[in-house]
C-alpha cells in the first residue's frame, strides 16, 4: 500500500474513494473500508482513503486539544494489513478549508484522485464552512461523471460512537475495553532513549520510549501489561507511564521492562502493544516498597500472559 502526501502524484488508474479521519481504524471503520475494497475489486478500481492531516479540529479549533488514537504511520500499517491500495494524506490548512465544495470536487476528487466512485456517509459535509452535503455530492457526480454510494446510518453511528468511546477508554486507562472497540491492541510507537537508569538499579531495567508525535493520545498514568515484536519474536513485559514519584521523577516518562529480553535497544524505533492495565501509579514510602510492588506487578503480568496464551 502507498501513503501519498503529494496529491499531484496521481493514482495509476481510476479510484473508488472514501473520505474521513479514520483515526483508530476500529471495527466501525472496517465495515466501510471492507466495502471500499470490495467495490474496488469488483469494478477494477484503486481503493483510496482520502484523509487530512493535521486533523481539521487541530487547525480550526485549536482550543479543542484533540489527541489521536493513531499516528499517520501507525494508521498506514493498519490499513495496509486490511488490503487498501492507497492512503492519500491531504495537508489541512486554513486556505484549504476555504475551498468551495465544487472546487474541492474538481481539483481534488477529479483532477488529482481520478475518482470514479465515492462511498460516503449520509451526514458528510464538505467545502467552505461545510456548506455542501451528500445531495450536493450526488449532483456533482452527475455533472462530472462519478457515482456516489451512501453509507447507512448504522455504520456511521458505529464509527462516531466508537471513536468517542475509544478515546475515553484510553484516557481512563481502560485498555482492554479500548482494544475491544479497536479490534486490535492499542499501540505506542517511539524511539528508545537513555533514561536515568533507575529501573536497572531496582533490578527492572527499562527501555525509555519517546513518542515524538505530540498529537498522539497517551493512556492514563499507571502500569500496563505489554508486548512487542523483535525480529519476528514476540516478547512480553510491563510498562509504566507516569512521573516516577518514589524516585523523584520530574517529568512523565514511558518505560518498558521486557521479560527475558536483554538486547540493546537504544536508538531503535519500537512499537509496544498495550494488553491490559495492572494498577495506578503510586508514590511508595520507600524504594524497597517500590521494588516489592514491581515484583508483584511482574507476577501479575506473567499470569495475564499465561492466561492469554493458554
Amino acid at each position: 500500500m502507498n501513503t501519498r502526501r503529494n496529491l499531484n502524484n496521481l493514482p495509476d488508474k481510476q479510484t473508488v474513494v472514501t473520505i474521513g479521519t479514520f483515526d483508530g481504524v476500529h471495527v466501525g471503520h472496517k465495515k466501510i473500508i471492507k466495502r471500499l475494497i470490495n467495490t474496488a475489486n469488483e469494478e477494477g478500481l484503486q481503493s483510496v482513503i482520502l484523509t487530512f492531516f493535521p486533523h481539521p479540529r487541530m487547525v480550526l479549533q485549536k482550543e479543542s486539544n484533540i489527541k489521536l488514537i493513531n499516528t499517520i504511520d501507525e494508521r498506514h500499517d493498519i490499513l495496509a494489513d486490511l488490503g487498501l491500495d492507497c492512503l492519500m494524506v491531504k495537508a489541512f490548512t486554513h486556505d484549504f478549508s476555504r475551498l468551495s465544495a465544487e472546487d474541492f470536487v474538481k481539483t481534488v476528487l477529479i483532477d488529482q484522485l481520478r475518482v470514479k466512485k465515492v462511498i460516503i456517509g449520509y451526514d458528510h459535509r464538505f467545502g467552505r464552512n461545510r456548506n455542501a452535503n451528500i445531495d450536493d455530492l450526488v449532483a456533482f457526480g452527475e455533472a462530472y461523471g462519478f457515482g456516489v454510494e451512501e453509507i447507512p446510518v448504522q455504520d456511521i453511528n458505529d464509527v462516531a460512537v466508537s471513536s468517542t468511546k475509544i478515546r475515553k477508554a484510553i484516557n481512563q486507562g481502560e485498555i482492554h475495553q479500548a482494544n475491544t472497540f479497536l479490534g486490535y491492541n492499542f499501540m505506542l510507537t517511539g524511539k528508545v532513549v537513555k533514561g536515568r537508569g533507575v529501573g536497572k538499579q531496582l533490578g527492572f531495567p527499562t527501555a525509555n520510549i519517546e513518542v515524538k508525535e505530540d498529537y498522539k493520545i497517551i493512556p492514563k498514568q499507571g502500569s500496563y501489561v505489554v508486548s512487542a515484536v523483535f525480529k519476528g519474536v514476540k516478547v512480553y513485559g510491563m510498562m509504566n507511564i507516569g512521573m516516577n514519584p518514589t524516585v523523584n521523577g520530574d517529568r512523565q516518562t514511558i518505560e518498558v521492562c521486557f521479560f527475558d529480553f536483554s538486547a540493546n535497544l537504544y536508538g531503535e524505533i519500537i512499537q509496544v502493544a498495550l494488553l491490559n492495565r495492572i494498577r495506578d501509579e503510586v508514590k511508595f514510602k520507600s524504594v524497597d516498597d517500590l521494588k516489592a510492588q514491581l515484583a508483584k506487578d511482574k507476577e501479575t503480568a506473567l499470569t495475564f500472559v499465561m492466561q492469554l496464551n493458554a
